[in-house]
C-alpha cells in the first residue's frame, strides 16, 4: 500500500546547510557534543524504524480502527499497534529529546522535531499515542512538584507510561472557561474528580501499562470563568511507593469516537466519578501549566499535517511518473508508450510542485522553531532566551494554523493527481486526506489560532514581537538586495514585510474603534504572516541552492525551481488575502442573524 521513504537529504540540508545546527548547538553547553554525526545517525535509524515498522501498519490500522469493550471500558488498537510501541520504547525513541535526569537521552529538541516529522509521515495515528506524553512530560518538568517529577518523569520518559490531556466537554470546546468537571480535596492532599471529557485522544488504549491524564476542573468557590480553572494529575492506575501498578482509578472510558479519519487512534469520552488525582500547580491557575502541554500540542500538529504533506507527496510523484494518460501539448514524450506519464502535464506539475514546496517549507518553518525552543531552553545568555521565547511565541499559532490549512490543500493536490483511483482506499490517498482534516479542528481550530496570532501576539504588544521578527528579514533583504541573481526571491520578500507591517497598523487602529474587525481579519492575516515566513526561508535556500547549483547535486536544482514555484505560484496568494483582510467587518456583521 503505497510507499514512504524518509526525506534524510532534504531534512540533512534544513539541518547542516540552512540551519548550521551543529554550530548553534555549540553554543548551548548541553548539547555542544552534539555533531553533524549524531544528528546523521538518528535521523538514519529513525528513518529505518518509521519505514520498515511504522508504515506497514498505517493502511491497516485505519481500515481496523479501534475496539471498544463496553463491559470493561476498555479499547484495544489495531494489530500491531502494541507491537509497535513495544518496539519504539525498546529502541530508545521515546526518551530522546527528555533530561537524562529522568533516564532521557538529552538530544536537542530541533531532532527530535525531524523525527517525529517521520512518525506523522509513516503513521499518524499510532504517533498520536506517544506524541501527547512529550506534552504530558514537558508540562510536569516545568510545573509539576519534586515527588510528581520523580513518581511520574521517569515512567513517561521510558514511554511504560503514556499521558493525554482532558480539556474537552461536550458543552465547551474552545471556551474552556464553561467547564463543569468538579475537584474535591482531601485530607492526604489528593483531590476527587468528577466529570466528563470528550475527544481525549488516546484516553483509553492498550499501549502501555498505565495512562496519565491531566485534567481540568474546578475546585469549591472557584471563581467563574477561566480564572476558575485547577490542572490535576489523573492516573489511570495509582502507583505503589515503589513505582509498581497499584488500584484502578475510577477514570473510564465511556465510548469511543466514531470519525472521518485517524482511525487507528482512540478518541475517547472519559468519564471520572471521584477519580484521584494530584493538582498541578497552583489552584485556578491551570491553564497556565497547561498551556505548556497546549503549545506543545500546537506544534505537535504542525508536524503531523507537515508528515501528511510528504507522504501524500512522495506517492502521488510516484504515480505520476507511472500513470499513462494523453500526449504532451508540447509533442510526445514517450513514443514508445501508448500515451506519456502524467507528470508531463503541466496543472500535474502544478499539485505535485504545491505539495512540494508546502512540505519543504513546512519542514524549514518546524526545524527552525525546534532550533529557537532550544536556544529559549538552554542558551545561558538570558537576553537570548527571551528573544527566542518570544520567537516561538509569535510562531506557535502560524506553525499551527499555517501548516495544517497547507497539509488540507497539499494532500487535495495529492489526491487530485490520482483522478477517480485516489477516491479509492486501496490506493491509501484519500486516507491522508481524511487525517489531514483533524489538524485544523484539534488543539484550538485554526480561526483561533489565527486570532491569538493577530490580537494576542501582535496586537496585544502593539507588535513588538513581530517587528523583532521583521528586522531579521529587513537585514537580509538589505544583505542581498544588491545581488541580482537573487532579485527573483528578494524583491517578493521585502515587498510582503513592508505590506504585512502596514497590514498589521491598518487594522490595529480600526480595531480600536470596532473589536470585531480583529475577527474579521485574523484568519486571512495568519495566511500573510506564513507566506511572509515561507518568504524568508525560501529565499534563504535558494541563496544557498544558488551557490551550489553548479556542484553537481541535482538536489540544488530541485530546491532552486521549488523556491521559484512558490515565489511565483504561492505566495502571489497574499495579495488577494490582503484584500480579504483589509475589507473590514461590516461585509460579515451587517446581516441579521435572522436572515441567513
Amino acid at each position: 500500500m503505497g510507499q514512504y521513504v524518509a526525506p534524510i537529504r532534504d531534512m540533512q540540508f534544513v539541518l547542516h546547510e540552512f540551519l548550521n545546527v551543529s554550530d548553534e548547538l555549540k553554543q548551548l553547553p548541553k548539547f555542544e557534543d552534539v555533531d553533524a554525526d549524531i544528528i546523521n545517525q538518528v535521523l538514519e535509524e529513525g528513518a529505518k524504524f518509521t519505514q520498515d515498522v511504522l508504515f506497514p501498519l498505517n493502511h491497516s490500522g485505519d481500515r481496523e480502527g479501534c475496539h471498544y469493550d463496553a463491559a470493561t471500558k476498555s479499547v484495544t488498537t489495531p494489530k500491531g499497534f502494541k507491537e509497535a510501541y513495544k518496539q519504539y520504547v525498546e529502541g530508545g525513541w521515546a526518551a530522546l529529546a527528555c533530561d537524562p535526569e529522568y533516564g532521557g537521552q538529552g538530544l536537542p529538541v530541533v531532532l527530535n522535531n525531524s523525527f517525529y516529522e517521520m512518525l506523522n509521515s509513516s503513521n499518524q495515528a499510532w504517533s498520536m499515542y506517544p506524541g501527547l506524553s512529550h506534552g504530558a512530560y514537558e508540562c510536569l518538568l516545568e510545573h509539576g512538584t519534586d515527588e510528581q517529577k520523580k513518581t511520574y518523569l521517569p515512567k513517561l520518559v521510558s514511554g511504560e507510561w503514556t499521558g493525554t490531556m482532558c480539556l474537552t466537554e461536550s458543552h465547551c470546546g474552545t471556551d474552556l472557561g464553561m467547564l463543569r468537571s468538579k475537584a474535591l480535596p482531601q485530607d492526604d492532599g489528593s483531590w476527587l474528580i468528577t466529570g466528563s471529557k470528550i475527544f481525549i485522544s488516546a484516553g483509553e488504549h492498550d499501549v502501555a501499562e498505565n495512562i496519565l491524564h491531566l485534567v481540568l476542573a474546578r475546585v469549591p468557590d472557584a471563581p467563574e470563568g477561566s480564572k476558575g480553572i485547577s490542572l490535576f494529575l489523573v492516573p489511570k492506575f495509582l502507583p505503589n511507593a515503589d513505582g509498581t501498578l497499584g488500584e484502578r482509578n475510577p477514570i473510564f472510558c465511556g465510548a469511543i469516537e466514531e470519525k472521518m479519519g485517524i482511525h487507528g487512534n482512540s478518541t475517547c469520552q472519559m468519564n471520572l466519578d471521584g477519580a484521584k488525582g494530584w493538582i498541578i500547580g497552583q489552584p485556578n491557575k491551570g491553564l497556565n501549566a497547561m498551556f505548556v502541554f497546549m503549545n506543545a500540542a500546537r506544534l505537535g500538529v504542525g508536524m503531523q499535517s507537515l508528515g501528511l504533506t510528504e507522504v501524500a507527496y512522495q506517492n502521488a510523484l510516484v504515480y505520476a511518473k507511472d500513470r499513462i494518460q494523453m500526449r504532451s501539448l508540447s509533442g510526445v514524450k514517450a513514443p514508445e508508450k501508448q500515451a506519456d506519464p502524467i507528470i508531463v502535464h503541466a496543472d500535474v506539475r502544478r499539485m505535485l510542485l504545491t505539495a512540494k514546496a508546502y512540505a519543504e517549507g513546512a519542514r524549514a518553518f518546524t526545524s527552525y522553531a525546534a532550533l529557537q525552543i532550544d536556544r529559549e531552553l538552554h542558551h545561558p545568555d538570558e537576553e537570548v532566551r527571551k528573544d527566542a521565547a518570544d520567537e516561538v511565541a509569535l510562531l506557535t499559532p502560524v506553525i499551527k494554523a499555517f501548516i495544517t490549512d497547507n497539509g488540507w490543500i497539499a494532500t487535495s493536490e495529492a489526491m487530485q493527481v490520482y483522478g477517480g483511483h485516489g477516491y479509492i482506499s486501496e490506493w491509501g490517498m484519500e486516507q491522508y486526506v481524511r487525517d489531514a482534516r483533524i489538524n485544523l479542528i484539534y488543539e484550538g481550530t485554526n480561526t483561533i489560532q489565527s486570532l491569538d496570532l493577530l490580537g494576542r501576539k501582535v496586537l496585544m504588544d502593539n507588535g513588538a514581537k513581530l517587528r523583532k521578527f521583521g528586522e531579521k528579514i529587513k537585514n537580509f533583504v538589505e544583505e542581498n538586495g544588491t545581488d541580482e541573481a537573487l532579485s527573483e526571491f528578494i524583491t517578493p520578500l521585502g515587498d510582503l514585510g513592508d505590506k504585512v507591517t502596514k497590514l498589521t497598523m491598518e487594522i490595529g487602529m480600526k480595531a480600536f474603534q470596532n473589536p470585531d474587525e480583529v475577527g474579521a481579519a485574523a484568519v486571512p492575516y495568519l495566511r500573510v504572516v506564513g507566506h511572509l515566513i515561507y518568504s524568508y526561508f525560501f529565499a534563504q535556500m535558494a541563496k544557498i541552492a544558488l551557490a551550489k547549483q553548479d556542484s553537481g547535486d541535482n538536489f540544488y536544482k530541485a530546491k532552486l525551481a521549488t523556491a521559484r514555484f512558490y515565489f511565483a505560484r504561492l505566495q502571489p496568494e497574499t495579495a488577494m488575502l490582503i484584500r480579504q483582510a483589509r475589507s473590514g467587518s461590516a461585509n460579515l456583521m451587517a446581516l441579521d442573524a435572522d436572515l441567513f
